[in-house]
């Protein structure tokens, strides 16, 4: 197969929300490969059901739906949800949900032999690219356009933009569930207590971390295995401060990316905050969600990065009272190129169905039940975070502090949003998790930091065998 370029068009700032798939940016359009004899495969190669409005895909009675769900930082338990949902409405039919870590490892063998599940949510480090299975995959436009079990058609009860990662030349391929709030998060009421002014810029956070180390608190922690969260934070704040080259440059694995004069200023101001004491030490030594507990338990520091799945991740590590909420990636000056309220958010955990699983129609139908509100809501409450289905939070967030807050970054950045897949396309996390570590230790200077990185990118530009996305 010949090297291919595929091209997405994307703009910084948009109209409502759009989104990426963890896996791909979207609007990617892939070039033609064909594998084990080329072409689409056949949809619904399974027996078909009678089609009614309450059994829109002609799913059999008495089914046997098999689901293989990522067990991640939302679990496994709102598809069993769904499922149960679906056992009541369709009697005699039952889904088996199976929770996997290794989507790829365990699946792949699956698609080889012609026996996917029926619904697979292709998440986490290790999902399966879909430039792999594309014409191995159903198209889902007949799941939005059918009713959900309150009898409205889905498409009108999602956000705006949410179908963008999952499509692939025309073909939605992919459903992404759940939206995803990047930002720095804190205690309001540590804060408030504290009469501490919550930093806009990375000027205003160094202010906050001599105020911590002052009362023998750090303004930041961070665990071995996320430690390029703090390289999702400078990516975001280099956007913010440089606007569209930024993430271009970075997106299209430029020359010197990483030497942009906005990527510096933030290289810089993290290392300052680092030199000067601001960032707990030990961070290389342990464990994420023990270092998350540091923040979120012990409060022995201030502000944490994350995405909005960090509630639901620390909910049994979360000190009472704590009051978590959001604030935007800080750019490096109040002049950015973008507003302070801009945003990075995103669409993940895309759920697919397999053409050749033995209940393509089963398969939609689970994931009908879980695009209705009561299945949605249940997500939302339990992992106090967002799914695509809109208007499901009341204003208490149930009551959720953070979650409110999603909402409440959504709103403020309006049209103001943007998100990059540069990292996660190539999968650079591995190599990169080492370089930040370092760094964060004290151990790198701002040089060897931004040359470490641009060797990794260099590397992925210069390799024929890797295919390439072209962003513009």
């Amino acid at each position: 197969m010949t090297d291919q370029k595929a091209t997405i068009s994307r703009r910084n700032v948009l109209r409502g929300l759009l989104f990426t798939a963890a896996s791909v940016p979207f609007g990617l359009t892939l070039a033609s490969c064909a594998t084990g004899g080329g072409g689409e495969t056949e949809t619904g190669a399974g027996p078909t059901g009678e089609l009614s409005d309450t059994n829109p895909f002609g799913m059999v009675e008495n089914s046997t739906i098999d689901a293989v769900i990522f067990d991640g930082g939302y679990g496994v338990d709102y598809v069993q949800f769904a499922a149960a949902i679906l056992a009541e409405n369709h009697a005699g039919s039952t889904a088996t949900v199976e929770s996997s870590t290794q989507i790829a490892t365990q699946l792949q063998p699956r698609f080889v032999a012609g026996n996917p599940p029926d619904l697979i949510d292709n998440s986490g480090a290790q999902l399966i690219g879909f430039s792999t299975i594309l014409d191995q995959l159903e198209d889902l436009t007949d799941v939005i356009d059918a009713p959900n079990l309150e009898g409205t058609t889905i498409r009108d009860t999602l956000y705006v933009g949410v179908l963008a990662p999952g499509t692939f030349d025309g073909k939605l391929a992919a459903l992404n569930y759940v939206l995803t709030v990047y930002g720095v998060w804190y205690s309001a009421s540590l804060f408030e207590a504290n009469g501490w002014d919550v930093p806009t810029t990375w000027a205003e956070a160094k202010e906050l971390g001599a105020l911590a180390q002052a009362q023998g608190l750090y303004l930041f922690c961070w665990g071995t295995e996320a430690a390029t969260y703090y390289q999702t934070l400078a990516i975001d704040s280099a956007i913010k401060e440089g606007g569209d080259e930024v993430r271009l440059a970075l997106d299209n694995l430029q020359e010197g990316c990483w030497s942009l004069p906005a990527v510096q200023a933030v290289f810089t101001a993290m290392k300052e905050i680092i030199d000067a004491g601001y960032m707990k030490p030990g961070g290389s030594g342990t464990q994420f969600t023990a270092a998350q507990a540091q923040w979120s338990f012990d409060q022995a520091a201030l502000l944490y990065p994350s995405g909005s799945w960090i509630e639901n991740e620390m909910k049994t590590q979360t000190a009472d009272g704590f009051e978590m909420t959001g604030v935007p990636s800080f750019p490096v000056t109040a002049d950015s190129a973008f507003p302070a309220t801009a945003l990075h958010s995103t669409a993940g955990e895309s759920y697919i169905v397999p053409s050749d699983a033995a209940n393509v129609e089963g398969g939609k139908e689970l994931l009908r039940t879980m695009l209705s509100k009561d299945a949605a809501t249940n997500f939302s409450k339990e992992k106090l975070a967002l799914p695509i289905v809109k208007d499901l939070v009341p204003a208490d967030g149930f009551g959720s502090t953070a979650l409110v807050s999603q909402t409440d970054l959504l709103a403020a950045a309006g049209e103001d949003i943007f998100t990059h897949g540069f990292v996660d396309l190539y999968g650079t996390n591995a190599d990169q998790l080492v370089i930040w570590n370092t760094f964060l230790d004290g151990s790198k200077s701002v040089a060897d930091l931004t040359a470490d990185l641009q060797a990794i990118t260099d590397r992925i530009r210069e390799d024929d065998s890797i295919t390439k996305i072209e962003v513009q």
